[in-house]
């Protein structure tokens, strides 16, 4: 017959207040956020009480021109055919409340520039949900075994998570 411990001895949980909010990043690929993925991070976020970093990685091109973003010889940057779609899931997260940031990444190594968001942010949840319709699934499942390696937090990624 098992013996019956006595859990009265046993160390006690810390309060769910002495807890840190770790945030939630939705990130994406400069394409539009699948949509499955927008749900999970907004209810994520909405649930834990946390914010929510929008970030949208965007692959900086190696022309001599994009040194001096802006100025008179910019180039016109790739890929921002979505912005208005990705800033419209940064505006009905906001809407329902939740502490939302937008940031648009422009790297020449967007993936590397992605861990080192998560590793700055140091968040609980990161949603990697680039549009299946935009992306190509073979670029996602590399994108995300990268991911998986490089992060320390649960990682969920679009459409089946």
């Amino acid at each position: 017959m098992p013996a019956l411990k006595d859990r009265r001895d046993a160390p006690a949980l810390p309060a769910i207040g002495d807890t840190r909010a770790r945030p939630v990043i939705l990130a994406t690929l400069s394409v539009r956020v699948d949509p499955s993925a927008e749900r999970m991070a907004i209810e994520s976020a909405l649930e834990a009480g946390v914010p929510l970093v929008v970030a949208n990685m965007l692959r900086l091109p190696a022309w001599p021109t994009t040194v001096g973003l802006g100025g008179p010889g910019a180039a016109v940057l790739p890929h921002e055919e979505d912005l208005e779609e990705v800033r419209a899931t940064a505006r009905r997260a906001a809407e329902l409340g939740i502490k939302t940031e937008l940031l648009r990444i422009f790297s020449r190594r967007p993936i590397s520039a992605l861990l080192e968001i998560v590793s700055e942010r140091d968040p609980g949840l990161l949603v990697l949900g680039p549009d299946l319709d935009r992306t190509s699934p073979r670029r996602l499942r590399r994108v995300a075994r990268r991911v998986r390696k490089g992060v320390g937090c649960l990682v969920w990624v679009a459409p089946d998570g």
